[in-house]
């Protein structure tokens, strides 16, 4: 069954009587969800493809097929394990030590420079929106610990906290976050292979069944899966950073 509100309202007839009637509602975090993780967010995610590019300057990703291919790899490997398990992590933590630690593991598990720094911009962006859109204290607490220099920043974190804070279910905050970065990554790809958009909403409906695995697999790694990743996925993030030729910064 859905997870829907209910609210009464009065409807009054010609005759004058009034009946009331109940009617569903979204839950009320629903529509900042969906703000949250729109794709046109502006926290600069379009000028990162996080490693793709690299496969696209060696000729590994070149069509529809091959991309979607690449994304599974991501979903599965790199954003469950890091951005997914933080999200996780954030929602269970009880303290804000808690979220400091996660924080500083998030960061240190990205080795390739571009990526730490690319984490680090898009973080200070989501957190400036969420803070400012839907302000509360935890959120603050975070910007402070940033500003302070005892936290980096990452988008993961600031979506988690404040979908967390306006009481969104872990599943729904793991989906839309990962289907969000999903999005964002074959828009991407339609500019940088280049494919159709047509050929972008296969991508994306594939991805869905990946993503919704991703959720579980998310709920069920242990701390010791935090941060894991793929060597050759790495790789290509580094050699990114000495590309001669670069369409994105990451």
């Amino acid at each position: 069954m859905p997870n829907t509100a209910t609210k009464r309202i009065a409807v009054t007839f010609d005759a004058g009587a009034s009946v009331a009637l109940a009617t569903p509602v979204p839950p009320g975090y629903l529509l900042p969800l969906l703000q949250l993780s729109d794709s046109a967010l502006p926290t600069g995610a379009f000028s990162h493809s996080l490693g793709l590019e690299s496969f696209l300057h060696r000729g590994l990703v070149h069509d529809e097929a091959t991309f979607s291919d690449w994304l599974t790899q991501f979903i599965r490997i790199q954003l469950v394990h890091s951005d997914g398990l933080a999200i996780r992590f954030v929602f269970e933590a009880e303290t804000e030590a808690e979220i400091h630690r996660v924080d500083r593991e998030l960061h240190a598990s990205a080795l390739p420079r571009e990526i730490r720094a690319a984490g680090v911009k898009m973080g200070a962006r989501m957190l400036d929106i969420a803070g400012s859109v839907f302000p509360c204290q935890e959120l603050e607490n975070y910007a402070a610990a940033v500003a302070r220099g005892d936290c980096a920043g990452h988008p993961a974190m600031a979506f988690a906290i404040a979908g967390k804070s306006l009481g969104v279910p872990l599943a729904e905050l793991l989906g839309t976050y990962m289907f969000s970065a999903v999005t964002s990554l074959t828009q991407n790809a339609i500019r940088g292979i280049p494919i159709g958009q047509s050929a972008g909403q296969r991508v994306l409906r594939a991805a869905h069944q990946e993503v919704s695995d991703g959720v579980v697999l998310a709920q069920t790694l242990g701390r010791e899966d935090f941060g894991v990743t793929a060597p050759g996925l790495e790789i290509a993030q580094m050699q990114h950073e000495r590309q001669r030729a670069r369409m994105f910064m990451s």
